[in-house]
């Protein structure tokens, strides 16, 4: 069975478990179809947002701004982004005005984007007709070199810097040391990293 089939009969598994529950009740067959297919929405609902995670993040940044939950908040020009659980560092960004949720990585030398947000930020993967070799930690993969117009992390901006694209990447973006060299200074304090962007 692959991944697929366990993820379906797990959704399945899921599912039977209220299921079964309803049926114990013995309401009456009209009720029991109304609340299983409540029941199908939410786990859908649910399945959807945990798959695409990376990209409900921007749309709820706002609400957690104003409960004071962000894990990004912004000082003055100063930046601070709380460590994710998953020990990692995730900045909430916008590419050409496209919002995205990316991997800061001190040891990724370029900041490398996913084949659908350079497509979502339309950027120009024309500019580079050959192909690029990269030594990445899954082993070498094939990019194509472009730039980011503008990229804005909170109150910092970078324009006109130099990224690769591949599919190989799946869905994660990554923010490179060439971002991280043109701020003043950057550091961890404690589970915060702080930007600190010149002028």
């Amino acid at each position: 069975m692959n991944d697929r089939g366990f993820d379906v009969a797990y959704l399945a598994l899921i599912l039977i478990l209220p299921l079964s529950a309803l049926i114990a009740r013995r309401l009456a067959l009209g009720s029991t179809v109304k609340m299983a297919l409540a029941w199908a929405a939410i786990f859908g609902v649910l399945t959807i947002i945990v798959g695409n995670w990376g990209r409900v993040v921007p749309l709820i940044q706002p609400v957690a701004d104003t409960l004071g939950i962000s894990d990004q908040s912004v000082s003055g020009s100063t930046v601070q982004i709380r460590m994710a659980q998953d020990g990692h560092f995730w900045a909430n960004v916008m590419i050409n005005g496209v919002q995205r949720r990316m991997l800061v990585d001190s040891g990724a030398t370029t900041t490398a984007l996913s084949s659908s947000t350079a497509k979502a930020a339309r950027l120009d993967l024309n500019a580079s007709i050959v192909p690029t070799m990269l030594d990445t930690a899954n082993g070498p993969v094939t990019a194509q070199r472009t730039t980011i117009a503008r990229l804005d992390i909170g109150s910092i901006s970078a324009t006109e810097l130099p990224t690769v694209v591949s599919s190989a990447f799946g869905e994660t973006d990554v923010i490179g040391m060439n971002f991280l060299s043109r701020l003043k200074s950057w550091r961890v304090e404690g589970n915060i990293l702080v930007f600190e962007p010149k002028g």
